[in-house]
């Protein structure tokens, strides 16, 4: 319960911020990789990186991360018959994987898996979509319902109350 309790103080948070639709569209896009791929390899920690470095939304970064985990596990299946296909099924790109996966600091990439190679290539064809969807959703809430949030009685006491003050005091 607290979970969700975070992920939508989080979200809230992310949509009045000053950040652009773009910006917060582009964390989305980018904490999608997170949440659809495999955790544990190389090109998550570049899109950590990236979170972090690019000016993006962090937090929208990981409001995707949250959203696309439980997708990614369902497309799991979807992911590994690309991969396989990639991997195995396509004879004129085995010189490709066996140069990729003999290359020391390319290995570490894991796309010898087939779940992770057809997660990243489905994220990658998923990426444009997502980036897309997320800044129209994004530019529709402020325009309509941005403004009766931050208009209704429940944003303005938490807003307005003195816990509220002190912790923005406190906030990083």
């Amino acid at each position: 319960m607290l979970t969700l309790l975070k992920l939508l103080q989080s979200l809230v948070k992310t949509l009045h911020s000053e950040g652009t639709p773009t910006q917060i569209a582009a964390g989305v896009a980018l904490g999608a990789a997170l949440g659809l791929t495999p955790l544990v390899n190389a090109h998550n920690l570049v899109v950590l990186l990236l979170l972090a470095v690019v000016n993006v939304s962090f937090g929208a970064g990981m409001l995707g991360w949250a959203i696309f985990a439980p997708v990614g596990f369902m497309l799991d299946p979807l992911f590994d018959r690309i991969g396989q296909r990639l991997l195995t099924g396509t004879p004129a790109l085995q010189g490709l994987w066996t140069a990729w996966d003999n290359t020391p600091g390319l290995a570490l990439t894991n796309f010898n898996n087939t779940v992770v190679l057809g997660s990243v290539v489905g994220w990658l064809v998923l990426w444009i979509p997502i980036f897309v969807a997320s800044r129209l959703l994004v530019l529709r809430y402020r325009a309509t319902w941005g403004e009766r949030v931050r208009d209704s009685v429940f944003y303005k006491a938490v807003t307005t109350s003195q816990l509220y003050n002190v912790y923005r005091w406190f906030r990083p």
